[in-house]
């Protein structure tokens, strides 16, 4: 077992006080946006094993089948193919949509053929993986995902009776599902940015004037999310793109799992997130950023549906378990009480992190890690159990087989 020494990147949309809140450290009066816990070159987490700090990639570079274990270097490679983080937004995220796996090998070949360097501002794809994501709330978290019933769209926009939208909702009415969300989208993406802008203005006020005269509508979550869009990038077609995506608000321990060409922004909140070990993403809005509105169109899957609010499922032995459709990264947690052993099996690679109270670790031979609030382990894949004991929450990393 490994303590881990973790860096926090300073991103502008990143709160001034929940990670140093989380760490037990003093703010530095500017943003401090995610934790990342684990091997990505970007900023790979630290390991100190007798001879002074080392970075885990390069650990793990040195022995893959000891540190991952052989079967899953046999079925990911390598290197460690998820990514943890805890993600502490102030500010919105940018919109933006992850390519599957064939999209991002091909787009990835494409762009290094054409020489384009991987720092350029308009390349899209700078590795050739996919990015599944799972985010699950340490406090309320707010953001859209996922998009809504077109009918339903229209709805909403009626409502706002801001007269740039009537052209939207009548598309969003008269066509079938997928072609009315894509000729939408287009649409507003194609829009000159002066009427975008004024669109916009527009659009703030009326859902001033919705949230201040029905507070209690169903549609007031979405009212208030936009409008907290709109307050952070004033003129920006994201905020007009957003309208097509589900509103959610997620409450401690609930989750929303981010799939392939799924549309997606965070708004607001700390949580903890795992995706697989790749920077892919091409934007939609709410960014300065470079958007490829033609390969944008191309990787976004325009099927309607809900967010997908997901809960935890029971697993084995004290196990609370999010579910996902892939396996480069598998996310549970353990809320332990005082009295109380959980088992953690080792036939995988896993990352613990502690999010409450005060955890310790026991492994085969006896040696003991004690993590409170904050602090990380990194566990190789042994082969042996180790054993959980204390009272807290701990977040357990780990692959499936």
């Amino acid at each position: 077992m490994d303590r881990l020494a973790n860096t926090v990147r300073p991103y502008a949309w990143g709160s001034t006080t929940a990670i140093p809140a989380l760490l037990g450290t003093e703010p530095t009066g500017g943003p401090q946006a995610e934790l990342w816990l684990g091997a990505h070159p970007g900023e790979p987490s630290r390991v100190d094993r007798g001879a002074g700090p080392q970075s885990l990639d390069r650990v793990i570079a040195a022995d893959p089948a000891a540190e991952l274990g052989t079967a899953t270097v046999a079925k990911f490679g390598p290197t460690l193919p998820f990514l943890l983080k805890v993600l502490a937004a102030d500010l919105p995220l940018s919109l933006q949509v992850h390519p599957d796996l064939e999209q991002a090998r091909a787009g990835f070949a494409a762009e290094e053929a054409a020489g384009i360097p991987i720092g350029a501002a308009h390349r899209n794809y700078k590795d050739a993986n996919h990015k599944p994501e799972l985010i699950c709330a340490l406090e309320p978290f707010d953001g859209f995902c996922g998009f809504r019933d077109p009918l339903a769209t229209a709805e909403l926009m009626e409502r706002l009776a801001v007269p740039a939208l009537a052209p939207l909702a009548d598309l969003l009415r008269t066509k079938p599902a997928p072609q009315a969300l894509r000729e939408t989208l287009a649409t507003v993406l194609s829009t000159d940015p002066v009427v975008v802008a004024a669109t916009v203005t527009e659009l703030a006020e009326a859902l001033d004037r919705e949230l201040a005269t029905d507070p209690g509508s169903r549609w007031a979550g979405a009212f208030a999310g936009y409008r907290y869009a709109a307050k952070h990038f004033p003129g920006d077609v994201g905020v007009l793109a957003a309208l097509l995506l589900n509103h959610f608000r997620l409450q401690p321990g609930e989750a929303v799992y981010l799939g392939a060409g799924v549309p997606h922004a965070y708004l607001k909140g700390t949580g903890v997130e795992i995706l697989a070990n790749s920077d892919n993403v091409l934007r939609c809005g709410l960014t300065p950023k470079h958007i490829d509105v033609p390969e944008l169109l191309r990787v976004v899957v325009f099927e309607p549906g809900e967010a997908g609010v997901r809960r935890p499922v029971p697993g084995a032995d004290g196990e609370e378990l999010y579910p996902v459709p892939i396996d480069e990264f598998r996310l549970s947690r353990y809320a332990l009480t005082a009295g109380t052993e959980r088992r953690l099996a080792g036939e995988a690679v896993q990352i613990l992190l502690c999010t409450e109270g005060a955890v310790s670790l026991t492994d085969q031979a006896g040696q003991r890690l004690e993590l409170t609030r904050g602090q990380s382990a990194y566990l190789p894949a042994t082969g042996a159990d180790t054993v959980l004991a204390g009272a807290g929450v701990l977040f357990r990393a780990t692959v499936t087989l």
